[in-house]
């Protein structure tokens, strides 16, 4: 499992919906890409909503494992594709997931500026369930 984070101004989790499938493109920072790397094929990742919102709006799945991205000229950087599978009826907010004990490990708590990052399967449950 992982949280990838956007920029809603840039990509929304309504552009998400609308255009299903897009490629996850942009990473510049060197763990983050290492985390695109580990990504394989169906696995899960939480859509968030970083700077205005603050919300974990849903869910997306890998169905493109990592692969050069065209817009980096340095070659050193990579992408993965996604595709839309799922709305939160609540979205998770920051706020909840750092005011949750069980939540205190989280990339998202203790690495806030990480853009993509794994989430464990306790973590998944909680957040899921806090979104019903």
């Amino acid at each position: 499992y992982w949280l990838i984070k956007t920029e809603p101004s840039t990509w929304s989790w309504e552009n998400q919906r609308e255009h299903k499938v897009t490629a996850w493109d942009g990473v510049r920072n060197f763990q983050a890409a290492n985390n695109l790397k580990s990504m394989s094929v169906d696995d899960l990742c939480f859509f968030y909503h970083s700077v205005s919102d603050k919300k974990i709006m849903g869910i997306v799945q890998v169905i493109k494992p990592y692969y050069p991205d065209p817009s980096d000229e340095t070659g050193r950087f990579g992408m993965v594709d996604v595709i839309y599978k799922q709305s939160f009826n609540k979205p998770v907010s920051l706020q909840v997931i750092k005011s949750h004990p069980q939540l205190q490990t989280l990339a998202l708590v203790k690495q806030s500026r990480l853009s993509v990052m794994p989430v464990d399967p306790q973590s998944w449950d909680i957040i899921l369930n806090l979104s019903r």
